[in-house]
This record gives structure tokens, sequence and C-alpha cells, in this order.
């Protein structure tokens, strides 16, 4: 038996906070039967409904993609863009991102079908660290570099304590190769700490998610996480340690 909340986040149909919202608000019913308690169980043969539509219980999958330039980190877009949904077509359950990346922004992402642990993997009480290589108009200062550290104060608010380090420079064309890592996924948080110390971004990229690398991949391309990446990453949101 597992809670109700869970089971909605697990197929997908919504975030955890998401669906004990749409179970106080009436919309959720079990065997027929309208349930507004939040920390209801129910078990494998229960009828599950949303919205009048019945909840099917998908098996969980989970990828890690290299994601490249030109494609949007969503499920669909109104424009016809590209989407990184569409670079799975054979794939039968219904996929979304884990968080996102910009259009122009490449590197790893995560994509799942599993809401439970979408939200283990994006709200920032979890502080799963996550790590950029910024190509800068610029080349930041050590107190620039420091700043970023500390946290910069956007218009959402200030950020989290960052480690910072500048790779490279060219003084020739006034580029800066900086590593970023913070442990947030504020709306182009990145991009807006960087154009707040002056130092604005041409390119970036997400090299790694917790542990996770891209070692091994080409832009577009992706791999299934394994059963004990998937149990690691859990535990590492959880505790903030691999065991």
């Amino acid at each position: 038996m597992e809670r109700l909340q869970k089971v909605i986040a697990a197929a997908g149909i919504a975030s955890r906070r998401k669906a004990e919202q749409l179970i106080a608000d009436g919309r959720v019913t079990v065997n027929g039967k309208t349930v507004t308690e939040l920390g209801t169980k129910v078990g494998t043969a229960d009828k599950i409904e949303v919205n009048g539509v019945r909840l099917e219980r998908e098996e969980k999958v989970y990828y890690l993609l290299y994601k490249p330039r030109g494609v949007l980190s969503a499920v669909s877009d109104d424009k016809g863009r590209k989407t990184v949904v569409d670079l799975f077509p054979e794939v039968e359950e219904r996929l979304y991102p884990v968080g996102r990346l910009d259009y122009d922004t490449t590197g790893i992402l995560l994509l799942t079908n599993d809401g439970d642990f979408a939200y283990l993997m994006t709200h920032p009480k979890f502080e799963i660290e996550k790590t950029y290589v910024a190509r800068t108009k610029g080349i930041p200062t050590k107190e620039q570099l420091k700043k970023l550290e500390r946290g910069i104060v956007l218009e959402d608010g200030k950020t989290a304590p960052a480690k910072a380090k500048l790779l490279s420079m060219d003084k020739k064309t006034d580029k800066g190769i900086v590593q970023l890592t913070i442990h947030e996924g504020k709306n182009r948080q990145v991009k807006r700490m960087f154009e707040a110390i002056g130092c604005p971004v041409q390119k970036l990229k997400r090299e790694s998610f917790g542990f996770l690398n891209l070692h091994g991949l080409n832009a577009g391309e992706r791999r299934e996480l394994t059963a004990h990446e998937v149990k690691q990453l859990r535990v590492l949101a959880e505790t903030g340690n691999i065991h």
C-alpha cells in the first residue's frame, strides 16, 4: 500500500505537492468515491481517477540525455519547436524533463515518468549539486568569482553559496571559461548570475548532475540510468551522501 499522492506523482500526472492539491480539491476518486484526505493509502488493485481520467500505472523509466542546442526542455511546444521528448520517439512511457535547460544551453538533463523522483531531484532543499561550464564575455576577476560564491541578489532572491573557478582565459578576445557549481534551479539562474557580475554568458553547458556526467555521450545521445544510479540519486537527495 502506498500513499495516494505518491502514486499520482509516480504516474507522472503531477508533482507530489500538486497531487496533494488535486486530492484536497476533490478531483481524485478511488474506486468511484471522491477522496479528499491526504495520506489515504491505495493498493495496486484500486481504481484511481484524476479529473475523471483513469490513472495508468506505467513502469518507471529514467534517462540521462546529453541535450543539444536548439531543443526545448519541454514535453511539447505550441510553436512547433523540437523538444527533448522528441528525441525519444520509440519510448512508449510518458516522459518529461527533470527541471530544464535553456533552449541554447547544452549538457546533462534527466527525463523520467516518476514524479516523486523528479521532485527529489529538483527541489532546492535537497541540494543536489549541478556543475556548469560557461564561456563569458569578459574575464571574471577573483572578486567577481567570490561574489558568485557568496551569492548574487537576483530579482527573485539571493542565490545560495556556490563554487566558482576560472578554468582559462583569452585576453586577446576578452573571454573566460568558468566552472560554476550550484544546487538550485532558478529560471536562467547561471546566466543571470554572470550578467550580475558584468560577464554575460556566450555559451553554457551543464557538465554534471550530482555524481552523473556525460562521459561516453555526444550531443543528442542518451542512456538509461541503472537501478543503482537511481537509488544513489535518491540517497544523495535525502541524506546528502552516496552510500
